[in-house]
């Protein structure tokens, strides 16, 4: 037997143990050196394996960790006009939490914010290249799982010295924030795409060869941009919604 369809042999082994229960979501499959001398394969052939099983959804690697089975949920994401309402905020319910809730996962984040020049965005926001922006650079975690990146930058001439600035935003987060400095009447555009995903975000989420989805959110005030958001999503585990009334 070929060493492609010795790996694939090994591969459809594993799913079928998975798919029968030997293995519950969350588990760590057996480390290399046991499947090696499982299957009298070489290490390159088992790691082909693990990499088809990756691919197809049904485990996730951490590196130096293990290979875990993976869960099949599916993150759904509400439909805009309730994830990010004013009724959402009042009672201290972000996008995230608000879907945590909903579909009943357990929602955590890792947070890293820095400044940066406005460069490549100077035209989006009508400011000077050189003026700074506020990142938060999010990792949007469910059940242990990152399902999503999302990067928002904003004007510094509006979050400096503000809670934007702070791993915790506060009750209702940056949105609240935002009203509280005179902003309001927000209209939300979102642009929504697919790609592969580079090497970076490949890492961060888990990702095998399949493809993300991206979306970059707009948001306006009284005519002024005021942030923009850069989303990615794998695409085997997130489902987005919109919703809208038709004239």
């Amino acid at each position: 037997m070929n060493a492609a369809a010795r790996y694939k042999e090994i591969a459809e082994i594993l799913r079928g143990e998975i798919a029968s229960g030997a293995w519950a979501v969350g588990d760590k499959l057996p480390a290399e050196p046991e499947l090696i001398q499982r299957f009298d394969a070489s290490r390159t052939t088992v790691r082909q394996a693990l990499a088809e099983l990756r691919d197809a959804g049904l485990v996730r690697m951490r590196h130096g960790v293990g290979v875990f089975v993976a869960s099949p949920r599916v993150v759904k994401r509400l439909d805009s006009r309730e994830r990010l309402s004013r009724a959402r905020r009042e009672r201290n319910e972000g996008a995230f939490l608000a879907e945590a809730q909903v579909q009943g996962f357990t929602p955590s984040s890792n947070v890293k914010i820095w400044f940066e020049p406005a460069q490549d965005f100077a035209e989006l926001f009508d400011i000077d290249e050189t003026a700074e922006l506020c990142v938060r650079d999010r990792v949007m975690i469910s059940d242990g799982q990152p399902v999503m990146l999302s990067v928002s930058r904003y004007p510094r001439e509006i979050t400096r010295g503000t809670a934007i600035e702070e791993a915790d935003t506060g009750t209702g987060g940056v949105l609240a924030r935002l009203e509280e400095l005179g902003f309001g009447r927000f209209r939300h555009e979102e642009i929504v795409g697919a790609k592969m995903p580079d090497a970076n975000e490949k890492q961060a989420l888990g990702l095998g060869r399949g493809p993300v989805l991206t979306v970059q959110r707009h948001t306006h005030s009284n005519g002024r941009l005021v942030e923009v958001n850069d989303m990615v999503m794998p695409a085997e585990s997130y489902e987005l919604r919109y919703a809208w009334d038709a004239d």
